[in-house]
């Protein structure tokens, strides 16, 4: 596969991910509290705290994923081990443990606040995990990235 190739299937996995993730934050998280809040009025409160905190922490993943984005970019003009995309994954790996970081003491404020459950909170420690591994991965990329770079530029400068 060559490079503009690969690049327009991550660009293509990119959109794709952002249609899915936006389905998910306008349309299933409003009609999965909206069911909720028919079973259980009483949370009828929790509704828009809630939905407005998932947007919040949704904005960061559209983020990084402008941040990949212009990593495909550079891939297509046959640039994948560049400074340029060593930092783009860097600051994919802030973004992502900072959002998780949010999404964790949200979670906790909610808790302390009597509009979360633990178990709720039980099973958000996994979307933490995700968040954490995508930063750890992206850190891990993003060094690889650096040391390739350095030893292109190394050998661009020999011929």
């Amino acid at each position: 596969m060559d490079q503009k190739k690969l690049s327009n299937w991550l660009k293509g996995i990119i959109i794709g991910m952002a249609v899915c993730g936006a389905v998910i934050f306008f349309i299933v998280f409003p009609v999965m509290g909206t069911d909720v809040l028919k079973s259980y009025p009483e949370f009828s409160g929790w509704f828009w705290p809630w939905l407005i905190f998932l947007w919040i922490v949704g904005i960061p993943c559209y983020v990084v994923l402008t941040y990949g984005w212009s990593i495909a970019s550079e891939i297509g003009k046959d640039r994948s081990f560049t400074m340029k995309n060593a930092e783009s994954l860097k600051k994919i790996m802030v973004t992502a443990v900072a959002d998780t970081a949010v999404f964790f003491v949200g979670n906790l404020v909610f808790l302390f606040l009597n509009m979360n459950h633990p178990s709720v909170m039980l099973a958000s420690l996994f979307v933490c995990f995700a968040g954490i591994s995508v930063g750890v991965v992206a850190g891990a990329l993003s060094h690889l990235v650096q040391k390739a770079a350095v030893i292109q530029e190394e050998n661009d400068s020999v011929i």
